[in-house]
């Protein structure tokens, strides 16, 4: 299984009132659901319409505040992603993304680049998103 790391972010919140966001797909739903096709989420699931496949996500661990362990089904690979909190202070919160994905040789060719690329976007969007819009 191939690992992608995101760069580290930093947002100027407690790491508890990030984790309370990111452990529940539902609370994504204000965010989300106009941004993909067929979004649809309960607590611990979620799924959307992406490039024809429909993707299902799961949360499959949670450590409060620390961290959260999502399983994708749905597209040709069997995949995992972490998004890892480490509270630095009571309002300095850094937060990764790792992603897990086992790809054939084929694949890895063909979009193994670019996944560096895209887990480092959406680590900076989420981040983004939640310093207000703000860059740190």
């Amino acid at each position: 299984m191939k690992e992608y790391t995101s760069k580290q972010h930093r947002i100027l919140r407690p790491a508890e009132q990030i984790y309370a966001l990111i452990s529940r797909f539902d609370h994504l739903t204000p965010a989300v659901a106009d941004r993909v096709e067929e979004w649809q989420a309960t607590e611990d699931t979620c799924s959307f319409k992406a490039k024809g496949f429909t993707v299902k996500l799961r949360m499959t661990e949670k450590s409060a505040p620390k961290h959260v362990k999502i399983e994708g089904d749905g597209i040709p690979m069997d995949f995992a992603f972490w998004i890892q909190l480490h509270s630095v202070s009571e309002y300095d919160t850094r937060m990764r993304l790792v992603l897990h994905v086992e790809l054939n040789m084929m694949m890895k060719m063909m979009i193994g680049g670019k996944l560096q690329g895209a887990i480092d976007q959406i680590a900076e969007g989420l981040a983004l998103a939640m310093n207000g819009g703000a860059q740190q």
